[in-house]
């Protein structure tokens, strides 16, 4: 079992950027496809980006995809979202997420392990 710490929330002005982290507790980090999703409020959880194990793929959302780069360091156990021109859209509650899965899964249901997520807020 894996535990997920996220980190690098905040307010942001629209077009800014921001950098999350999000820090595992185990060793055996690099057993898993690690995504991001995010919250809107009011609305339902969405995948944002998701990374393979060994980070040779990275599959992203349209409304991010252009403007974000996910990344891990399976060394350090930690995984990074950046997204950069935010827009007020893009606020929400950010959450990583770890899967045992097939590839990189864009669907929730297939990440088991999910960290307890961090506020993101673009506004002037």
């Amino acid at each position: 079992q894996v535990q997920l710490v996220e980190s690098g929330g905040g307010l942001v002005q629209p077009g800014g950027s921001l950098r999350l982290s999000c820090k595992g507790s185990q060793r055996t980090f690099s057993r898993y496809a690690l995504g991001w999703f995010r919250q809107p409020p009011g609305k339902e959880r969405e995948f944002v980006a998701g990374i393979s194990r060994s980070e040779t793929s990275t599959i992203f959302a349209d409304s991010v995809k252009g403007r974000s780069t996910i990344s891990r360091n399976n060394a350090e156990a930690t995984v990074y979202l950046q997204v950069g021109s935010l827009k007020p859209g893009d606020t929400g509650v950010y959450y990583c997420a770890a899967s045992t899965g097939i590839g990189v899964p864009r669907k929730s249901s297939e990440y088991g392990y999910w960290g307890q997520g961090t506020q993101v807020t673009v506004s002037s």
